[in-house]
């Protein structure tokens, strides 16, 4: 039986091309998207990698195959083929490896309105069944095969996103985009056409080899053109999007960055200003501003695990207004629960332009704490590691512990989250304190373990 394990993780699937799959395995998946789903229609977008329109259709023709109706919107960032689900009502595939290397592809997959498709709610069911039929052949096609039509909806979704936030009142506002060769530089023209926006575009130009730098905003090295254009031409911020255009990361006058949990707070105090006494999710790892500021302005925190699938049931279950992770995917319930970066960027401009003060003086007020940011340390035993930090701290003394994902240690001036990586034999480390000498104590500290 063929093996996909390497390829179909916790929430999608992803790898090299065509060296852990190729057109023949995704137009099996195709098949199997829509028999888990059970759907007679589906629709299906791609972004800007050389092997995605290929991929794509091979899907497209397994889903057709299948007797189902697709609807290809071609190029698109993974929030606009999420706008695609939400407001066509159907069941969606996006063909993305996000910020991954040139060389790996992958399906990001969701049901009707944008829901999640994880490894309970539908994943596992597929992949058990590209793997019976790659090794055994697929089913014969059904009588009566679906059709396969184009359809574009940028547009629309440019258009649902400023109606969610009004920017046309604003002051002037001079913003640099890195799109990192990304899809970014697809729908960011769209969707800020005609606003009080001076856009400065850098790397819009979509190719997939990524020649100027890895479309991946996280990692600090990726941004420095940012920071020093927003610095040269005295522009108000600076925007990164990743490959895919699903997270956005801030820069600020001075071309520092600002953190993801202080994008979290920020867009919490909004939301909760048109939602009164809502309910805002956000991940482990985010910083105590957020429950903070979401207090502060009326709101319910919930505390989740990392991930979009947690994020998104937990949104669901309460029926959150916003949910933010420090990862800098920000989930809205305007949005079918979905996460969007432009959605959040667009709140930062709007906030930003509403005011007359430079966005670092506005983000002051969110930002609170000094933290470590993640620091991946590789180990040959995860769970014991994670033990020996365990055994460590618990009996300490003003010490609480606990394991809703990971270990998380929590004291009353400092706290810090140690997961294993699903992909690779990794802890992570996030460390936060009330001061920068207690952090870097604190990381020491945990990271003199994890190493040890």
């Amino acid at each position: 039986m063929t093996d996909l394990s390497q390829i179909v993780k916790a929430y999608d699937v992803r790898g090299v091309v065509p060296a852990q799959w190729d057109e023949p395995l995704a137009e099996l998946f195709g098949a199997a998207f829509v028999e888990v789903t059970a759907a007679d229609a589906i629709v299906i977008g791609h972004d800007m990698r050389p092997s995605s329109p290929g991929l794509s259709d091979a899907f497209a023709r397994g889903a057709a195959a299948r007797g189902a109706d697709v609807t290809q919107i071609g190029l698109c960032s993974t929030d606009e083929l999420y706008f695609a689900s939400g407001s066509l009502g159907l069941p969606g595939a996006m063909f993305t490896a996000s910020h991954n290397p040139a060389q790996y592809n992958g399906i990001k997959m969701c049901r009707a309105g944008a829901a999640p498709v994880g490894q309970d709610t539908g994943l596992a069911d597929i992949r058990a069944r590209v793997e019976r039929w790659s090794d055994e052949g697929a089913p014969e096609p059904v009588a009566e095969p679906g059709t396969i039509t184009q359809r574009d909806v940028l547009g629309d979704y440019a258009a649902h996103l400023r109606g969610l936030v009004d920017l046309s009142g604003i002051r002037p506002l001079r913003v640099v985009v890195d799109a990192g060769n990304g899809m970014g530089g697809h729908t960011v023209p769209t969707v800020f056409a005609g606003l009080p926006l001076e856009l400065d575009a850098m790397y819009f130009e979509l190719d997939g080899s990524f020649p100027n730098h890895e479309a991946n905003p996280l990692d600090p090295k990726n941004i420095v053109d940012l920071q020093a254009r927003v610095r040269e031409t005295g522009a108000d911020l600076g925007l990164a999007f990743d490959g895919d255009a699903d997270r956005c990361f801030v820069v600020d006058e001075n071309g520092d960055p600002v953190s993801p949990s202080a994008i979290t707070a920020l867009v919490a105090a909004r939301e909760l200003a048109k939602h009164p006494g809502g309910t805002v999710i956000h991940n482990l790892i985010t910083s105590w501003s957020v429950p903070e500021v979401v207090r502060e302005n009326g709101g319910e925190p919930v505390r989740t695990r990392v991930g979009h699938s947690f994020i998104k049931e937990e949104m669901a279950t309460t029926g959150a207004i916003f949910g933010g992770e420090h990862s800098a995917h920000y989930y809205f319930r305007d949005f079918w629960n979905a996460d969007t970066g432009m959605l959040a960027a667009m709140h930062v401009l709007a906030a930003l332009g509403g005011q007359q003060g430079p966005l670092s003086q506005l983000v002051a007020q969110y930002d609170r704490y000094a933290a470590s940011g993640e620091i991946n340390s590789t180990v040959d035993d995860q769970t014991g590691r994670l033990a020996a930090i365990k055994t460590a701290y618990q009996g300490r003394g003003g010490v609480t512990l606990d394991e809703l994902d990971g270990l998380t240690v929590t004291a009353d001036t400092w706290w810090f989250n140690v997961r294993a990586s699903n992909t690779e034999p990794l802890l992570r480390l996030n460390v936060e304190a009330r001061d920068t000498a207690t952090a870097d104590r604190i990381r020491d500290e945990a990271l003199a373990i994890i190493r040890g």
